[in-house]
This record gives C-alpha cells, sequence and structure tokens, in this order.
C-alpha cells in the first residue's frame, strides 16, 4: 500500500479513506468506537469513527469494547456482501475483515448521543463541549474554519501583505465598546485592556512603513452577547498606506471571494456596491439582505396634497409583499404593533383583490391614490401592500425591519449575496453636551466633496467610511483615515474634543502623526461571521471551539471564577460582596 500524508506510526490512514481501490490490503486504522453489534457468539461488528468518516470492522468473537472507547483496528480490505451495502457512508461498498483490535483507552458512556439524528440541548453541549466536537457538524465547521483562514492569508500574502501580530496587552482606550481590563501585578493600581480591536497599533505600523499589514486577529469586547457576537472574536485585520478606498475594496474583495470559492466549491461574481444613501432608500437598513426583491418603495409625489390624515407626512415609503394577502388580520396587527415599537406612528396595509384595494383607509383614498397604491412595485391580486408615512429615516428603517421580518429566509439558505455599503454618515447625531457624534471613529476621513460642510452642515457631511454586507449580516467594516493634521483638528473641533483631550485620548497616535504619516486606510471583517454563513448556522457558536453561553459562561470550565487569595494579594485587589 503507497504511503499517504496521513500515516503515522500508529496507523496506515485514516477510516474514511478506505475504498474499493483497496480490496485485498491489509490495513490499520485508529479511532473511537461509534456502534458495536454483536451477531451471535461468535461476530462482532464495530463501527469505528475518526474524522474522516466510518468504517465497518468485522471481528470474529466478542470485542470487549464500548461506544467512545479509542481502539486500533488492522484488517483486511473486503467488498461488503451482497445486501449489505450502505450507501449513506463514504466507506460504504467495503469492510474490514479478520481484524484484531487494540484498546488504547477505556471510555464511559458519553452523556448524549454523538450522531446526528437527534438533537441535544445547547447547555450540554458546551458542558461537554470536548465530546460536541467529535459530531460531523462541528468537525466540518471547524476544519471550514481552517481552511477559509488559510485561503486568507495565502490571498493576502499574494497581494503584498505582511503579517504582523499586534499586543493583546494594550493602553486603555476610552473609545467604542466596554474593554476587558487586566490588573497589572508590576504596576499596582495601573491596568492593560485587551484590544477591541489593533486600530491604533495598525494605523502605526503605516507610520513605521509596513505599507501593507494584515492578521488575523484576536479582538474582545466586554459587550452583551447575542447570535453573532461573543466576547472574543476573530477578524481578518488589515490595512494600507498610499491607497484610495477603492483599493481597499478590492484587496478585500479579493480575499473574501476566495475564501467563498474555496468554502463552497463556486466563486461569486464581482461585489456591487451602493451608498448609505441608497441602502436606506430602497432597503431600510445599511446592511441590507439581498437574496430577496421586496425593494421599498417611494410614494410621496403622489400623497403630497392627500387629504388622508395616515399619509399626512413629509415621506411615504411602500412594501410590496407577495402573496401577502392572506396574512391573517392578527398577523397584520402583529406587524403593526412592531412598526410601532420601531418609531412608526402607524402601519397602513392594503390587500389587492379583484374587486380593488381590501384595508380599512381603502374608503378615505381618492382613485390616484388608490391606483399608485395598488400598482406598487407592480403589484397583482394576491399582493399585501404595506405603507408608513413619517420623517424619510423612520419610515425606511420601519419597513426595512418587516421587509426582513416577512421575506428573510435562514442566514445560510439560498444563494451569497455579497454588497459593498458606502459614504456612510461622517456624525450621526448630537450628544448630551451639543456635540455632534462620530458615526464611525473620529480618524475616518471626510468625502473630499463634502469638507466645506464640516463646520456649515456638518450632518451632511459623508465619510468614506465603508460595510461588507452578506446576506443581512455586516461582515466588517473601514475607511480612508485622516493623516493630516489640519483636517483632524477640524474633525476633533466638530466633536468637541478638546486639544488637550485629544491628547490624553490619541497622544501617541498624534504623535507620530508628525513625523510622517502617509494617506492609508483599512478594513476588517469577522471571521466567525463568515464561515457561520458557509456553513449555514445561525449562531457564530457553531463555528466556533469553545464559545461563551448568552451569560457569559464558560460552562466546560466553569469560566469566570473566582481568584485565589494569593492572586488578589499580588495585584492589590480590594474584592468587593457579590451583589454590593
Amino acid at each position: 500500500m503507497s504511503m499517504n500524508s496521513e500515516a503515522t506510526s500508529m496507523r496506515d490512514l485514516l477510516c474514511g479513506s478506505i475504498d474499493s481501490s483497496m480490496i485485498g490490503e491489509r490495513v490499520t486504522v485508529c479511532g473511537w468506537v461509534a456502534k458495536r453489534r454483536e451477531h451471535g457468539e461468535h461476530l462482532a461488528f464495530l463501527d469505528v469513527r475518526d474524522r474522516s468518516g466510518i468504517v465497518q470492522a468485522v471481528v470474529d468473537g466478542s470485542v470487549d469494547v464500548r461506544g467512545e472507547y479509542v481502539v486500533r483496528v488492522s484488517g483486511t480490505v473486503q467488498r461488503r456482501p451482497e445486501g449489505t451495502l450502505n450507501d449513506r457512508l463514504a466507506t460504504g461498498e467495503v469492510e474490514l475483515t479478520e481484524c484484531t483490535v487494540e484498546t488504547l483507552a477505556s471510555a464511559e458512556p458519553p452523556p448524549f448521543q454523538l450522531d446526528e439524528r437527534v438533537d441535544i440541548d445547547e447547555q450540554v453541549r458546551l458542558r461537554y463541549r470536548f465530546l460536541d466536537l467529535r459530531r460531523e457538524k462541528m468537525q466540518h465547521n471547524l476544519r471550514l474554519r481552517a481552511k477559509v483562514n488559510a485561503t486568507l492569508r495565502r490571498a493576502m500574502d499574494a497581494q503584498g501583505f505582511c503579517e504582523v501580530e499586534t499586543p493583546l496587552l494594550w493602553a486603555p482606550t476610552p473609545e467604542g465598546a466596554r474593554e476587558f481590563v487586566v490588573p497589572s501585578r508590576l504596576h499596582p493600581g495601573e491596568f492593560y485592556v485587551l484590544p477591541q480591536s489593533p486600530q491604533i497599533a495598525k494605523q502605526l505600523l503605516m507610520v513605521g512603513g509596513f505599507d501593507r499589514y494584515y492578521q488575523i486577529a484576536r479582538c474582545l469586547r466586554d459587550e452583551d452577547l447575542r447570535a453573532d457576537r461573543q466576547f472574543e472574536f476573530t477578524q481578518l485585520d488589515l490595512e494600507a498606506s498610499f491607497v484610495t478606498q477603492d483599493d481597499i475594496l478590492a484587496f478585500v474583495s479579493a480575499a473574501v471571494l476566495d475564501a467563498a470559492e474555496a468554502a463552497t466549491g463556486v466563486r461569486p461574481g464581482t461585489i456591487d456596491s451602493m451608498t448609505w444613501a441608497q441602502a436606506l432608500d430602497l432597503y431600510g437598513t445599511d446592511k441590507p439582505d439581498l437574496r430577496f426583491a421586496m425593494v421599498l418603495q417611494d410614494l410621496s409625489a403622489a400623497f403630497a396634497t392627500t387629504e388622508v390624515k395616515a399619509f399626512a407626512a413629509p415621506v411615504v415609503k411602500a412594501l410590496r409583499v407577495p402573496g401577502g394577502a392572506t396574512l391573517s388580520r392578527s398577523r397584520l396587527d402583529q406587524l403593526t404593533e412592531q412598526a410601532k415599537s420601531l418609531g412608526a406612528k402607524g402601519l397602513a396595509w392594503f390587500r389587492v383583490t379583484t374587486e380593488g384595494l381590501d384595508s380599512p383607509l381603502a374608503r378615505y383614498l381618492n382613485e390616484d391614490e388608490a391606483r399608485v397604491i395598488s400598482t406598487t412595485d407592480g403589484a397583482e391580486v394576491g399582493d399585501l401592500i404595506l405603507c408608513v408615512a413619517d420623517e424619510h429615516e423612520t419610515a425606511c428603517k420601519v419597513l426595512g425591519a418587516l421587509r426582513v421580518t416577512l421575506g428573510a429566509a435562514p442566514v445560510g439558505e439560498g444563494d451569497h449575496h455579497y454588497v459593498w455599503v458606502t459614504e456612510f454618515p461622517m456624525f450621526e447625531g448630537i450628544d448630551e453636551d451639543g456635540n455632534l457624534q462620530a458615526a464611525h471613529h473620529p480618524f475616518t476621513m471626510p468625502h473630499p466633496d463634502d469638507l466645506d460642510l464640516i463646520e456649515t452642515d456638518p450632518l451632511k457631511v459623508r465619510s468614506q467610511a465603508y460595510d461588507l454586507v452578506l446576506n443581512g449580516w455586516e461582515l466588517g467594516s473601514g475607511s480612508v483615515r485622516i493623516h493630516r493634521a489640519d483636517i483632524q483638528s477640524r474633525i476633533f473641533k466638530a466633536l468637541g474634543i478638546s486639544s488637550e483631550e485629544a491628547e490624553n485620548r490619541f497622544g501617541f497616535l498624534l504623535g507620530a502623526f508628525k513625523y510622517g504619516a502617509p494617506p492609508h486606510a483599512g478594513f476588517a471583517f469577522g471571521i466567525d461571521r463568515l464561515v457561520a454563513i458557509f456553513a449555514g448556522e445561525e449562531n457564530i457558536r457553531e463555528v466556533i471551539a469553545y464559545p461563551k453561553t448568552q451569560s457569559g459562561t464558560d460552562l466546560m470550565t466553569g469560566a469566570p471564577k473566582e481568584i485565589t487569595q494569593r492572586q488578589v494579594n499580588d495585584l492589590r485587589l480590594k474584592i468587593t460582596a457579590k451583589g454590593s
């Protein structure tokens, strides 16, 4: 038998690689006993499993092993007898005969079945994660993740990027999300933080002449957990000098498309882009799911002089729901309550029927208004039209949320639709002190056409910030950075940040910029989210080896835990009573 890369001194090959081309060969495999069956007193069948799959071993006589025992099996590859082929297994045409079995480790009965045919409580899975990882789905998901990581590295290397590891112990930065704090033993009363991202470190690399940096970076944020968020997460982080926004989009697109091809076997087409304003107007969100149509329509002109009080608003937006006329009144009431919870004054609905519009508001519409609604977005009999009349952003966001409620499939289903969203607002509102708030971070470069608006009409200033969206999930974001002192001063002033405060918060970055900062831009996207979509998972926990629960606990290790009194003393900490 020819050697292969999986051969070791203990095994010749993997269980799942055995096929009919090996008939007559004597081979040795190692793995876990997935199933044991006895046929009378003189014959036993073992399903032996490793990461590659399962092979059946036929043992003459009884064998003293049980499920999940670790074994080494030597046998001769033979074709299975007629009528016993198993088309559910890759090795289903063959079996190992004349087997000898060596027990490498015994095992207690596991707390749950490890095959895919039973549902297992997630709390139990996480408590025994080391067993859960043996299951076929988890093996697939984590190996898919490894394939994506390897592909991303190759893509970045091919584009001239240099991988640099940035620190995990960093200086506190009073910006963005809540940080995990690490007390210093050598400097009592002082603290490190775990990085939310390598943002400042990678910008300093640009000053240091590493004009194309990347890292598969571990980041940590002390924020509430949800389906697409964990305390710890991994991102492809990159920064480049002497580039424009278009260059960064091209770098990232190449890497993502390579990863998609490696994960799915199909290379997506070119990634399209739309501005933030277009995304809001058409889909009601800055992370549009493009797997389905249902594009928002603007009916404002048709209702500019309306006498219907419900439509007397600056903007009237509508959404066609194909086949939605079958929705029950109770379901329509639920949608109305959802719209109100999102800030709308109400929700107008119209069923399109052969007799016209069916709605409590239908009798108040004039002929032109009824015609516009009944033909919205090419509506046909059997469709439902939803309308929200309000301020532009509210109307769009409310209908955008209803669009997702009514039209979106599970995140991993259907085709993968990527889209770049660009030209985000530079500022997102006014804080309680009357200062502008940065929509991204204070080092984001304004759009060159809007520089004159910073002091006169700042809420109309667009930024050179951009997001990559896939199937309604924001994969990541980035921006062109400010490298000019004069523009940075104007932005700090607009945000109400004094020169003293800027020095205190960002001094080591601003100080580095004084020594020659090149024009630079960057991006980072979540690998956990990308792999989850490739794997068809709704929760990123399913593509992370050791995740936390929704409450932030690790059920397997029991973390977080109290530390010893000696550790408390070494760190000069004072621990208050729980709940105080």
